[in-house]
């Protein structure tokens, strides 16, 4: 019970530092907290339920998969903050709120 509590914590203190944050890499920073919380809570189910081996190790290779859409989603975005950053000169949402051609 206390492994739900501290993954649904850990997905709610990424949700709210995605809605309060004003800078982009803060905001990709609470995106991978909020990854890691169900990643947590399916490898720890996977380990704590006997179903045999083979349940340990599934839940264990979705977690692995959420690591890797998590590195690539970072990376896009990290892309896009540098590409952003050049372009404008800061990495605030609130200087980004035009749209110039």
């Amino acid at each position: 019970m206390s492994l739900v509590l501290v993954s649904c914590a850990l997905f709610g203190l990424g949700l709210y530092g995605t809605l309060v944050r004003r800078d982009i890499i803060g905001i990709l920073a609470s995106i991978e907290v909020m990854l890691g919380g169900p990643q947590l809570l399916l490898v720890g189910l996977g380990a704590s339920i006997d179903h045999g081996a083979g349940s340990a190790l599934n839940a264990q290779g979705i977690a692995l998969v959420i690591i890797v859409v998590a590195a690539a989603e970072a990376a896009v975005g990290l892309a896009l903050v540098v590409a952003v950053a050049r372009r404008t000169r800061s990495t605030r949402l609130d200087d980004l709120t035009e749209v110039k051609g």
